[in-house]
């Protein structure tokens, strides 16, 4: 592009170059624009939060449509579909420092979206933790209110086991 000061991100949807930027653009931002509707989920809200301790290098998105990844200047924006009853439930609007909205899941949200798409068979929080070393101290901010909610929302059978492992536990 012109001399390196607008950047390509897909077809129709371009930036400025940060240099030129008045104010950064937000990774989670651009994320909701390259394709949607989507939110941000999975390692990359697992480590925004964190509740897991390595580093993300791809903004991992819960998407309405087909699985996409693209690769931008801005990083790789990667998109997995996962069908649930309402789509947006247990998201929320973010505004970061600089005025960038993005929608992002909830740590709890992002670890069932991590589940549907990786096709795990857990059964209970043992399974995380030791496989994506989750903080158990983070687990204990969820609600069985916010459980049940995402119980009701998913039909996928390792989905509901996993969650009904995971409400039993936090009843006992």
């Amino acid at each position: 592009m012109s001399a390196g000061e607008i950047l390509n991100i897909r077809r129709g949807l371009y930036c400025l170059a940060p240099e030129f930027q008045k104010k950064p653009l937000s990774v989670y931002g651009v994320a909701q624009r390259i394709y949607g509707p989507s939110y941000i989920s999975m390692e990359t809200t697992l480590s925004h939060h964190g509740w897991i301790p390595e580093a993300v290098y791809a903004c991992t998105c819960a998407s309405f449509g087909n699985s996409k990844e693209f690769e931008t200047p801005l990083g790789v924006f990667s998109y997995m579909r996962v069908p649930q009853r309402t789509f947006f439930l247990g998201v929320h609007r973010y505004n970061d420092e600089s005025g960038n909205v993005f929608f992002m899941a909830s740590p709890a949200k992002a670890l069932v979206d991590y589940l549907y798409v990786h096709q795990l068979h857990w059964t209970g929080l043992d399974d995380p933790i030791g496989s994506l070393r989750i903080d158990e101290d983070e687990l204990t901010s969820v609600t069985t209110e916010e459980l049940q909610a995402l119980l009701d929302n998913y039909s996928n059978g390792r989905v509901k086991r996993f969650l009904t492992g995971w409400l039993d536990g936090v009843k006992s």
